[in-house]
């Protein structure tokens, strides 16, 4: 059956009154205008705080300096490109994005912490690639993340140490609880 301008009314007001009778929002849909208003942030050239977790990603933390670029170039080679890593030359700590839902699957690493929701990072803008400050040292892609697979691997071969203390003490610090 073919549709002609005439009758096009007509079946669309079929597919209208035939789909679901709810017209609310997907519950999903709920944090769509954050994410846009946090995107285009990123866009706008300045920083944007993001909530871990949720469908976006989750955060994995260590020590910067030479064997944590070392393992960013293992990844890269590995994988044709490692995935979004933020470097935070205060703390000297990386900031490596990978997919939701990792913290609650992370085991316990002696060189890095896994982080989701309830906590937030803040993103440098996206054309920000060196100091001062938070920077992208690999770049955010829409479709990619770093898989934490290799990323505990290339961890556990480097063992990347911070100038300061480790993720596990600061955050321990700051929860008041032992690492």
């Amino acid at each position: 059956m073919t549709t002609t301008p005439a009758n096009f009314d007509a079946v669309m007001r079929h597919f209208v009154e035939s789909a679901e009778p709810s017209r609310t929002p997907a519950a999903d849909m709920a944090d769509l205008a954050g994410v846009i208003r946090t995107l285009l942030g990123l866009n706008a050239r300045r920083g944007t705080r993001v909530r871990l977790g949720g469908s976006l990603f989750d955060v994995v933390i260590t020590g910067s300096g030479l064997l944590a670029h070392t393992a960013v170039a293992c990844l890269d080679e590995r994988q044709y490109g490692c995935g979004p890593v933020i470097e935070d030359p205060g703390p000297g700590w990386l900031y490596w994005l990978v997919p939701p839902g990792s913290a609650e699957r992370w085991e316990p690493h002696e060189h890095a912490v896994c982080l989701g929701g309830p906590h937030t990072i803040t993103l440098p803008p996206l054309h920000r690639t060196v100091p001062p400050g938070p920077y992208w040292l690999r770049p955010l892609a829409s479709d990619r993340l770093v898989p934490t697979t290799p990323l505990r691997q290339v961890l556990a071969q480097y063992r990347p140490r911070p100038a300061r203390p480790a993720p596990h003490s600061a955050l321990a610090g700051q929860l008041g609880t032992a690492p």
